[in-house]
């Protein structure tokens, strides 16, 4: 079945394999989502195996989060382009077939790439999904089709890293951590054979076309600001990497100059310029960087603390992040149970507020303790931060959303998506490098840890400050969605 944006207005009865396609969507997700978290738990016994310096534990994540920013800014206008069925399968296809060369990688460098590669694909696949829900499901049903999302990407959070945890430990057919990797493929063929079957074929007949000089542009920019933060400690931190990083900043204003000149000549620009004259939606913009950064770097030196630092097992280390995990399944329910309408903006600035209590009684713990700390002692802390990240997260993008004209939603809504990417490229690289740095300079791993929390109570009330440039509450018609 193939539909283009005229017929659709015209359809009268709803896709009939609907709610099997939204299941092969949401494999998909589940992919993704675990893909996100395992590294950051398999990754000393990753870098044990494979060799490679401490940097390489930092690519891990960065390398596919940065691929992911960059290629989400086109994912979704590739399905526009060429069909969303078709970008899907070739999404999928392409991802399982990153995580088997993840999986048989033997080396750092070939690793590092084939996460790249995952993160690519991902894209392409992952905005595919999204737009076909609401082709597929007619307006009564749209509100249970994405309410799906939630407990399923909540599961998976939660599930994640103690998954990847067990599967290292249990090192099935002496694969050791490769198995995070392997167990992708069963799922990764069954949606893409699934998608062939159940997902409708749907392009829009005026699709633009892609903005490919600005992709360069922006994921040249964003390497060049990643590369020598990660690289540089390793390296002494020679000249060209400051010069790298000053290129970046050169580099993303070359970028806004030129989508501004695309969209005044009456291009389809990468990204909307009017966009970034809105105080709301750039203060969301720098809020997310922030906050997101902050998120993925924390639970990236959490786990290398607990497992390098506290000698815990990968499993160990999973079940001591279970915590942080619940509590933002409660946090995320608070909010939906009705405090997100209540609140608005409050929520959010709630939430940071939760989550910067929860960092400091982690930070006062590690400090009390010492390296005799256990799991349940580190428990208190990170349920309230889990807590405060569910209530921040859940009202997020909507109160940004609200502060752009509904025209300019479907531009704002990927520049954000690819913003909490690129937010987790950078926490990985400056919160990994700040650690390492600590630990090279003989701190202790406790002294190290907690540091880092501080940090990421810095970037917290950076985050709460900025919320103050956001919209009271989100737009009542679901714009923001």
């Amino acid at each position: 079945m193939t539909v283009t944006s005229s017929e659709a207005t015209t359809e009268v009865q709803p896709y009939r394999w609907r709610w099997a396609a939204l299941f092969v969507i949401l494999a998909a997700e589940v992919m993704d989502l675990l893909d996100a978290l395992v590294t950051t738990i398999a990754a000393p016994s990753i870098q044990k195996d494979v060799g490679g310096g401490d940097s390489i534990v930092q690519w891990l994540g960065a390398g596919y989060t940065l691929a992911m920013a960059v290629g989400l800014i086109t994912g979704g206008r590739l399905g526009d382009l060429f069909g969303r069925k078709r970008m899907f399968v070739i999404g999928a296809l392409g991802f399982t077939t990153a995580s088997l060369l993840c999986g048989v990688s033997a080396g750092p460098e070939m690793l590092i790439a084939s996460r790249v590669l995952q993160g690519l694909f991902g894209a392409v696949m992952l905005p595919q999904g999204l737009g076909l829900i609401r082709e597929m499901f007619p307006p009564q049903d749209m509100g249970k089709a994405f309410g799906m999302f939630g407990p399923v990407m909540t599961i998976s959070s939660v599930g994640g890293p103690v998954l990847a945890g067990w599967l290292v430990d249990a090192d099935f057919f002496g694969t050791g951590w490769r198995m995070i990797f392997l167990i992708n493929l069963p799922i990764g063929l069954a949606a893409a054979l699934a998608g062939m079957r159940f997902l409708p074929e749907y392009r829009l007949s005026n699709a633009t076309r892609l903005d490919l000089v600005g992709v360069a542009l922006v994921s040249v920019a964003s390497f060049l600001l990643i590369y020598p933060l990660i690289q540089g400690r390793e390296l002494g931190w020679p000249v060209w990497t400051y010069v790298s990083m000053a290129a970046s900043i050169v580099l993303f204003a070359v970028f806004a100059r030129y989508e501004s000149r695309r969209a005044a000549s009456g291009k389809d620009p990468l990204v909307t310029p009017g966009l970034f004259r809105k105080r709301a939606f750039t203060g969301g913009l720098v809020a997310g960087l922030a906050f997101f950064s902050g998120m993925m770097g924390f639970g990236l030196v959490f786990n290398l603390y607990t497992q390098l630092g506290l000698g815990f097992s990968p499993l160990q280390a999973g079940l001591t992040g279970l915590p942080q995990a619940i509590g933002g399944v409660i946090g995320f329910g608070l909010a939906m149970s009705g405090l997100q309408e209540k609140l608005g903006r409050g929520l959010l600035q709630i939430g940071t507020v939760v989550m910067a209590a929860g960092a400091a009684v982690l930070a006062l713990t590690i400090h009390l303790a010492g390296l005799d700390v256990g799991s349940w002692q580190l428990a208190p802390g990170l349920a309230l931060v889990g807590i405060g990240m569910g209530l921040t997260m859940a009202p997020f993008f909507d109160i940004v959303l609200a502060g752009v004209e509904p025209h300019e939603s479907g531009s704002a809504s990927g520049t954000l998506t690819a913003i909490q990417q690129l937010g987790g490229a950078l926490g990985t690289a400056v919160l990994g490098t700040l650690f390492f740095n600590l630990l090279q300079n003989r701190w202790s791993f406790g002294s190290s840890m907690q540091v880092t929390v501080w940090v990421e109570v810095g970037l917290l009330a950076l985050t709460f400050a900025l919320s103050y440039l956001l919209p009271r509450k989100a737009r009542a018609d679901g714009q923001g969605h």
